[in-house]
């Protein structure tokens, strides 16, 4: 019987030894010095050898019990050492199908249309929120409440966020369905278990008046050029602002005069057309003057390379006196929609021209140029009423 004095003093000889315990298991001691165990025993009437691990990792006892284990095995007809490759196997495959593996291989191959702030916000929610408490689950044994657990008390700290983590992860099960390692969507079975998310109303103005003081508000800011410049002409092309602020020259053509946005800085990652109006060319031909050496419209004077960042024009409307509830940069979409409803406007000319998501996504990828004729038309007379309505606003302000 061996004993851990005994082991400890063990050195290599000028030959491996072994150094049994009974019952098998013996004490494996190389060339090198290492102590490894090892126990022989017969199965199916051939000898076989099982490791169990390396000395003083796998203790003496620890290494007993093991022995223990293997001759209960064999006391049922079971062989030890296939039954620990059996062991070892579904223990990958479980990793392999954990939440954690599936998410980030999720993620890693059908986020990659993605824009990479979105991309980060994906993955960032999932390694704060889910990982810690599924990240090691096998998809197939995670159920609604362990889910429900996690994303309920989001709720008090956002409802979007409680939201988000749903949304996510039903991604990331129905990858799972797809790839045959899981069967069942449990994020359909808490529809209604956390609060509904409240409508997000973008501040805008939509008083004909009142938008023609903004628009001359904006002609006379004070700051950079191509910021004013950019402040004049999200409300003729009522884009987005990341679509705005990431404008390259290249992608406007002066002669045709449209502006080509490419799918992949579009939110619906779908191609995306504005017909530039003779007042938006004469803004763009001027900036020419001054950002038209580089490859972006609007580039950062700080940041080399990079465009404007996200709160410049946010900023220069709160410098000149616009309060957070009463505009926000996205609130010219709503400005502009408004209005040209009620002008009369065809309603599937200005969704299209808002670049909104069709319900039809497959005719969607080739409706980037529908209803081009009429949307230049509407596009050019838009441009003429910002001005008649700027005119007013100067006259008024002439007569004040």
């Amino acid at each position: 019987m061996l004993n851990d004095t005994l082991i400890r003093s063990l050195k290599p000889a000028d030959k491996p030894k072994k150094y049994a315990d009974g019952g098998g298991l013996f004490l494996y001691v190389p060339l090198t010095g290492s102590k490894l165990w090892r126990m022989a025993y017969r199965f199916n009437k051939k000898n076989k050898l099982l490791s169990f691990g390396e000395y003083p990792t796998v203790s003496l006892k620890m290494a007993r019990d093991r022995r223990e284990a293997a001759k209960r095995l064999l006391a049922e007809g079971i062989d030890p050492s296939q039954h620990k490759k059996a062991v070892q196997a579904a223990k990958i495959a479980e990793e392999a199908s954990s939440f954690g593996n599936i998410a980030r291989e999720w993620h890693e191959t059908r986020t990659l249309d993605n824009t990479q702030a979105d991309r980060k916000r994906k993955l960032y929610t999932l390694e704060k929120y889910l990982f810690p408490t599924l990240g090691k689950m096998s998809v197939s044994k995670i159920e609604a409440p362990d889910l429900l657990a996690i994303v309920k008390p989001l709720e008090t700290q956002s409802v979007e966020l409680a939201h988000r983590a749903l949304q996510y992860c039903a991604m990331v099960f129905r990858y799972a369905i797809a790839t045959g390692r899981a069967k069942h969507n449990i994020v359909a079975d808490l529809r209604g278990a956390v609060r509904p998310k409240r409508p997000v109303h973008r501040a805008s103005i939509t008083d004909t008046k009142a938008v023609g003081k903004l628009l001359l508000d904006l002609d006379e800011y004070g700051g950079q050029f191509h910021v004013r410049c950019a402040l004049r002409l999200i409300p003729l092309f009522f884009v987005r602002a990341s679509e705005l602020r990431y404008a390259e020259w290249s992608e406007f053509g002066f002669e045709d005069r449209l502006w080509r946005i490419p799918a992949e800085r579009m939110k619906m990652r779908m191609p995306h057309i504005v017909p530039l109006a003779q007042q938006a060319i004469d803004i763009l031909t001027g900036l020419r003057e001054f950002t038209g050496g580089g490859r972006l419209v609007f580039p950062s004077v700080r940041a080399n390379g990079k465009p404007i960042a996200p709160a410049t024009m946010l900023h220069a409307l709160r410098c000149m006196g616009y309060r957070k509830q009463e505009l926000c940069v996205h609130g010219f979409r709503s400005t502009a929609s408004t209005l040209l409803n009620e002008l009369g406007y065809n309603r599937d000319w200005i969704e299209r021209q808002l670049a909104h998501k069709e319900r039809d996504t497959a005719r969607d990828a080739y409706n980037f140029a529908q209803y081009l004729p009429q949307r230049r038309k509407m596009m050019d007379e838009w441009a003429v009423n910002l001005d008649t309505l700027r005119e007013k606003a100067r006259e008024e302000r002439g007569n004040a």
